[in-house]
């Protein structure tokens, strides 16, 4: 072992600088990959967890209103018959299912689309927390 290995060289210090620069350039670039990730995921996350609950009720309370209507209207018709006409029109006038534009809306088409709502939270949340690991 000779004393020369232990001196200061220049020209080791900037190649270990370049190449430390190149890693905090490549560091940088992966943070902010996975940062951008990290945001689509959550968002996507925030967004299903919002409309999955409402699209549920919606299709739930759809496909029971006329049952409800029904029941209603079969007790009403013991007390006033009138009563059971107005019912009934009503129970028929409730669509089962609503054009709106191209898009098909139905009962079971969205109790179908909030389940697969939270399907994507989780699905989201569990790519976000991979990000989150990742960075």
């Amino acid at each position: 072992m000779s004393f020369s290995d232990d001196r200061y060289s220049p020209s080791r210090a900037s190649a270990g600088r370049q190449n430390g620069s190149a890693n905090g350039l490549s560091s940088m670039l992966r943070l902010g990959i996975w940062s951008v990730l990290y945001f689509l995921f959550y968002m996507a996350q925030q967004v299903a967890e919002l409309l999955a609950p409402l699209l549920l009720i919606a299709g739930v309370g759809w496909a029971a209103l006329p049952h409800v209507v029904n029941a209603v209207s079969s007790s009403a018709s013991h007390v006033d018959a009138q009563a059971h006409d107005v019912m009934s029109h009503v129970s028929e006038a409730i669509p089962h299912e609503i054009m709106l534009g191209s898009h098909l809306l139905t009962p079971s088409g969205l109790i179908f689309d909030g389940l697969l709502l939270m399907a994507v939270a989780a699905f989201g949340a569990t790519l976000s927390a991979i990000a989150a690991r990742s960075m």
